[in-house]
């Protein structure tokens, strides 16, 4: 198809649009209304316009607001500048005026032309379609430990105090990130190209440590240590949308906290306040914050649940004696606290044999190989973690219609916690009840495995299908055929693809990748799968439970995977500079504290003075680029994969999206060059978005050459080069 393309460099006193007007074309005569059609911004102040089916028009461009060029005619490519046309673009190579260059372009390639930068995305409607999730990339974030804009509702969870060795004072609150501190950075995570931010469970909170945000006590209430009087949950999300961003909201359906639910059902326990440790005696507390003892030091009278289903005795309590010395009589036992040593269980722990079974579970503690069977859906995780009975009405009734709330109030999309704990039919319950109440939806989930995670279809699992991501994604009972069932709608975190990453990304390779592709066919739908290199839980190291400690370029390689192949990528906050590199995902020895770990405070990376040095960084440019590329080939967000080849230190595969309506030939190169060639794939003109190279292809094969740690990503009729070159990208 006969085709041109032309290109305009915006003079400075022009406004910021550029359109073109044509008419008298050849073939067909074709014109448009004044002013004309809309060139799309490239960088440097250039414009483009691709002419599809002509090979000639007469034109003006023009800003639509008085400037204007006089009438030009053009016949093949050019660049047009302060009155001149050049085949070539001017400002990077010598001038040359029509005619001069014409005789040397080739007829199967092209040089480079100027970078497509992608315009930030419009405004969310939030009573708009919610669209296809597929075209979004994540930014997952641990709230209270991003970044703080109000100092004012920090707070210290009782837990692993950090204290300054030279003062003696604690450093480092628990809860510090919060939705002011988010609302100040979301141009951060906008500039850096994100259109989606997960961010962990924001509903009130419970435990002795609580900031992350998965021990609730109260799912109808935004915990208050996350709020400020002008940044609310609300201004959050209304923020967020005008940024174009969408709000993800982590969902804990499987457990509540040790102490229960606020208004609905009280776990037995004696108030905190009165605890005194063997060998100490009451008001001899001296534990940062907790002084005198550690009851909550921010509430008047210092106890830690206000829930008004609790006993008498434990109301008329909580409203007095902040000192917790007046003696309290055990209803449990008859014995009196404050005692020295006194049973600390029932402070801090559960009775798991008396827990409320309108509410609960009653079968005990996770232990041993409980965690690969179906214990794992009927025992408490861990001590303030307690199972939920999900199976319950009064449950349901209560978990849906609290998140019914946030997404009335323009939530986009959730993620759901703990997946496998909870039986699939009877999750899927709470999933279709939101998106029946939000049609459209996006819901995923968390199925945590350490490797392929294909159960009784073998690859050496020892754990049973119906407790596996793919199970999940189906509908059918036959847990050695998952297409007894369809599609569920309720896609999963890729941890088959992750796991792959500590024998291959980690190593410099992408041997195995291929291999967990091939298996796509298992999901329900493997192009709404969320992948990542690493989140708060897991990274591809040593038992997976380190940070990414490798090389710069392999997650330069690892990130061009996730960005390329199916999938929806995620991105742990902190990634884009390699924050706390190698360091483990969350505490492991007993005096480990968040600073040492890979939940460590990110904002000091972004304070005024550091953010500028932060957004340079190899691999936040990189990201950004990556992000840019994948929005403007829809086939990277939505395409099916096929003609998949890996060969260790490379791979290539094709992604076709609505029979090729948007078509891409990706090849990947990990620590050295590698040439390319991809056969069987549809003839055309194929541009790369990365170098911006232009390929004709006549006999449905493609060869090029990908640098180490880069990319080629030839799209079928492409708009060339998208984003600015980089340290990999290149």
């Amino acid at each position: 198809m006969a085709e041109f393309v032309v290109y305009f460099k915006k003079p400075a006193d022009w406004a910021d649009s550029v359109h073109i007007h044509y008419w008298d074309t050849r073939p067909g005569g074709s014109a448009t209304a004044w002013p004309g059609a809309s060139m799309a911004a490239l960088d440097g102040g250039w414009f483009v316009y691709r002419f599809e089916g002509i090979e000639a028009a007469s034109l003006i461009f023009n800003d639509g607001q008085g400037w204007q060029t006089s009438d030009l005619r053009r016949e093949g490519d050019g660049f047009y500048l302060n009155g001149r046309w050049y085949d070539q673009r001017p400002d990077l190579q010598a001038d040359s005026p029509t005619g001069v260059a014409a005789s040397q372009a080739s007829s199967t390639t092209t040089p480079p032309q100027p970078a497509v930068i992608p315009p930030p995305r419009e405004p969310i409607d939030p009573n708009g379609p919610l669209g296809d999730f597929r075209e979004e990339t994540i930014y997952f974030l641990l709230t209270t430990r991003f970044y703080d804009g109000d100092p004012g509702n920090n707070f210290f969870c009782r837990d692993r105090i950090k204290f300054n060795p030279a003062t003696g004072q604690p450093d480092d609150p628990h809860w510090r990130g919060d939705f002011k501190g988010l609302i100040q950075r979301l141009d951060y995570i906008r500039d850096l190209g994100f259109t989606a931010i997960w961010i962990t469970p924001p509903v009130e909170n419970r435990s002795g440590l609580d900031y992350h945000g998965y021990h609730a006590y109260d799912w109808t209430r935004i915990d208050p240590r996350l709020e400020s009087p002008d940044a609310t949950y609300q201004d959050l999300i209304d923020e967020a949308h005008q940024r174009g961003i969408k709000i993800i909201q982590d969902v804990v359906v499987n457990h509540s906290c040790q102490y229960g639910i606020r208004g609905k059902v009280h776990i037995d326990h004696l108030p905190i306040k009165y605890y005194v440790p063997q060998g100490s005696e009451q008001g001899r507390v001296n534990h940062g914050p907790y002084q005198g003892n550690l009851g909550n030091y921010a509430w008047l009278n210092r106890d830690d649940i206000d829930n008004p289903v609790a006993p008498n005795w434990y109301r008329e309590r909580h409203a007095m004696d902040p000192e917790g010395r007046i003696p309290l009589v055990d209803p449990k036992t008859g014995e009196t606290v404050p005692k020295p040593g006194y049973n600390p269980g029932r402070f801090f722990g559960i009775d798991a044999n008396n827990l409320d079974p309108e509410w609960y579970m009653q079968h005990g503690f996770i232990c041993g190989g409980d965690w690969e069977s179906a214990a794992v859906q009927l025992k408490h995780i861990a001590g303030d973690c307690i199972n939920l009975a999900t199976d319950r009405q009064n449950v349901k009734d209560y978990l849906i219609g609290a998140i019914n709330r946030y997404l009335d109030m323009g939530v986009d999309a959730l993620r759901i916690d703990t997946v496998k704990h909870v039986p699939r039919d009877n999750l899927l319950e709470y999933v279709n009840a939101w998106k029946a109440h939000k049609p459209g939806l996006f819901v995923f989930g968390e199925n945590l495995v350490k490797g392929y995670g294909w159960g009784d279809l073998g690859g050496g699992d020892n754990g049973p299908s119906f407790i596996r991501p793919w199970w999940y994604t189906r509908l059918g009972h036959d847990p050695r055929d998952p297409n007894s069932g369809g599609d569920s709608g309720f896609p999963q975190l890729d941890f088959g693809l992750f796991s792959t990453f500590r024998d291959n990304l980690s190593r410099g390779s992408f041997d195995g990748v291929a291999r967990v592709l091939e298996m796509d066919w298992i999901y329900g739908n493997a192009s709404t799968l969320v992948t990542f290199l690493q989140n708060h839980d897991v990274g591809p190291d040593n038992d997976f439970r380190f940070r990414f400690k490798g090389e710069q370029w392999m997650a330069a390689a690892a990130y061009n995977l996730l960005w390329t192949v199916r999938g929806i990528p995620c991105l742990y906050y902190g990634e884009e500079i390699e924050f706390m590199k190698g360091a483990p995902q969350d505490v492991i020895g007993n005096d480990d504290t968040l600073d040492t770990t890979g939940r460590a405070y990110f904002g000091d990376h972004l304070t005024d003075k550091r953010i500028a040095a932060t957004q340079s960084h190899p691999l936040y440019q990189h990201i950004k680029r990556l992000n840019q590329i994948r929005r403007s080939v829809p086939a990277l967000q939505k395409g099916a994969m096929s003609h998949i080849s890996e060969w260790g230190s490379g791979m290539s595969f094709v992604r076709d999206h609505n029979h090729g309506e948007s078509y891409v030939v990706v090849g990947l190169a990990i620590g050295g060059d590698q040439g390319i060639t991809v056969g069987g794939i549809r003839n055309g003109v194929y541009r790369d978005a990365v170098t911006g190279r232009e390929v004709s292809v006549d006999g449905g094969s493609l060869s090029f050459h990908v640098p180490g740690n880069s990319a080629g990503i030839y799209v079928l009729d492409g708009p060339g080069k998208i984003g600015a070159d980089g340290t990999y990208l290149r």
